[in-house]
């Protein structure tokens, strides 16, 4: 007989960081990916959604699905944020614009509310229909433009225009960098800052390893 083999918990601040900055990263490469193809994997797409449904995580791990592979695409591109990979300059750009989006979000009370009540209601819509339903990739998006989007600070999504103008991709693209500033909120409740990207590389480039 087989088992699963159960992932052990992050043990470290700077495992957790890593991991929601993966979050954030992963986030960047699959709108880098819809824009350019339209299509995305199963797997790190349904990780994002559901973490950003899942508003009162049982524990951290259960914000990511408990193991890190779930993340790997993020994970891999950090690769390139710490120097190791070739790196994609438009993923990055968005990975740092979410981080900086986020901060606005932090300073803004009434959206962080506004945005809270949005998924409040979207959570029954999950429930309803099913996390990946595409009312409620429809409704995550629509969270993203009515709050979010309204910030002078906004993301422009580069990629193949008749592919962004196509059936339900808008609300795709938007309910992904939603799903960014979840992680990436959740980076910074975890004790992540910019500066930290700069001046703790070889901390980050660890954790890269010990999650490997």
């Amino acid at each position: 007989m087989t088992t699963t083999p159960i992932h052990r918990a992050p043990d470290s601040a700077t495992a957790r960081q890593t991991l929601a900055l993966a979050g954030v990263f992963q986030a960047a490469s699959l709108v880098d990916e819809l824009a350019r193809t339209g299509q995305v994997d199963t797997r790190p797409w349904e990780t994002l959604v559901r973490a950003t449904l899942d508003t009162n995580p049982e524990s951290f791990e259960a914000i990511y699905g408990g193991h890190p592979n779930n993340l790997r695409r993020g994970l891999e591109v950090l690769e390139a944020v710490v120097g190791r990979q070739q790196a994609n300059p438009v993923v990055l750009r968005y990975g740092f614009s979410l981080l900086l989006l986020m901060n606005k979000l932090r300073n803004d009370d009434g959206m962080m509310t506004a945005l809270g009540q949005h998924l409040n209601r979207i959570q029954g819509q999950a429930e309803h229909f099913g996390a990946t339903h595409e009312n409620v990739i429809a409704s995550l998006g629509e969270a993203y433009q009515e709050t979010l989007s309204t910030l002078k600070t906004r993301i422009v999504v580069q990629g193949d225009p008749s592919m962004l103008q196509s059936r339900m991709m808008p609300e795709r693209v938007r309910a992904i960098l939603l799903a960014g500033i979840r992680f990436a909120l959740l980076w910074h409740q975890q004790g992540g800052r910019r500066w930290k990207l700069v001046f703790q590389r070889g901390a980050l480039k660890k954790a890269l390893d010990q999650l490997g």
